[in-house]
């Protein structure tokens, strides 16, 4: 079992499952640890998830909202399926292999 505190164990572009809700998604940005407000962890997340582990923006599959999930709420999706959501274009260029590819930017 991995060392939950600030290990990732998944990344940007990666497909996953919500354990609890079912929903499919894309991850699309990882926090080492939680960085929203105290009232939002105790009013929305619904969770005795710890701050102290990575927690992820997720896109859902089929809808136009974006989640923020703690690691130990999420399972790799390996079905390689592609997610449909609104807003896949403002961070990815491409899917191949299972894999949300990011958008290149120039400095």
């Amino acid at each position: 079992m991995p060392n939950l505190v600030n290990e990732s164990l998944f990344h940007v572009g990666q497909l996953v499952v919500h354990q609890q809700f079912r929903y499919r998604g894309v991850v699309v940005d990882v926090d080492p640890e939680f960085t929203e407000t105290d009232a939002w962890h105790e009013e929305i997340a619904i969770s005795t998830s710890p701050k102290t582990q990575p927690w992820y923006r997720v896109l859902g599959d089929g809808s136009a909202h974006e989640t923020y999930v703690a690691q130990d709420k999420l399972l790799a999706d390996d079905s390689g399926e592609r997610i449909r959501h609104p807003l896949l274009w403002l961070y990815f260029e491409d899917f191949r292999d299972g894999v949300y590819l990011t958008q290149r930017r120039a400095n």
